[in-house]
């Protein structure tokens, strides 16, 4: 027990207790998915709000950070809001300095530069949330995910949150590098429709993407309405 109660005390084998805790809240958030297709990327994450008296607008799981680049989140949504103000600050100072657009991979970097921050230094804690990062830039696109250690992964195709391993599964089993934007959404909503009981409810999907050439722009719920009725049948 005396090993988890300071973020900067290792224990014996080497573990830091807080940040492996944090781990799991982000665990036991809502599940998000992203997919890199042929020309973009599209992130999408379920609300799961359990109570009927709640706004579905109200709650935000995916947020634009800059022109060419989106994040949806996983775990405490006030952290995330925290790391989505830093990244929107980072991408801008880079903007104003070199004049151009900040790539993906140094934003996602610069993030995690943050993160790290917090599990080194007494009288803080590790940010209980995780972030899958996309976006489009001069190399390409670009899906990344980051953790509350500061670590991160380029992916394919990735999932953050409580149906994580279900909906990554089933990545393996059906993506391929040339799926278009309509077969990207339709292989997300059906991980994500794979790792819950219930039937998705449009309100509670949230569908963000860029594509090369464009900004990043959310899906509307007419848009979305219409993917779920292709997944039913």
């Amino acid at each position: 027990m005396a090993y988890d109660r300071a973020i900067t005390v290792f224990s014996p084998d080497g573990r830091l207790f807080q940040v492996e805790y944090a781990r799991v809240a982000v665990t036991r958030g809502t599940t998000t998915a992203g997919i890199k297709f042929a020309k973009g990327i599209v992130l999408m994450a379920d609300k799961n709000i359990a109570s009927r008296l709640m706004e579905p607008d109200s709650i935000e799981k995916i947020f634009k950070i800059d022109e060419h680049v989106g994040c949806a989140t996983s775990g405490l949504v006030a952290d995330a809001r925290a790391l989505v103000d830093y990244a929107r600050i980072a991408s801008q100072i880079n903007k104003v300095t070199y004049g151009e657009k900040i790539s993906v991979n140094l934003l996602v970097k610069k993030i995690c530069d943050f993160k790290q921050n917090y599990t080194q230094y007494g009288g803080v804690r590790p940010f209980g949330t995780a972030l899958l990062v996309g976006g489009w830039d001069e190399s390409g696109s670009g899906l990344f995910e980051t953790d509350p250690s500061g670590a991160l992964v380029s992916y394919k195709a990735g999932s953050i949150g409580a149906g994580r391993n279900t909906v990554l599964e089933m990545f393996e089993e059906q993506y391929r590098e040339d799926l278009t934007f309509d077969e990207s959404v339709m292989m997300g909503l059906s991980g994500l429709q794979e790792s819950k009981e219930e039937k998705l409810d449009p309100e509670m999907i949230e569908i963000g993407y860029v594509k090369e050439g464009e900004t990043f722009a959310m899906m509307d719920k007419r848009e979305i309405m219409k993917f779920l009725d292709k997944l039913e049948t």
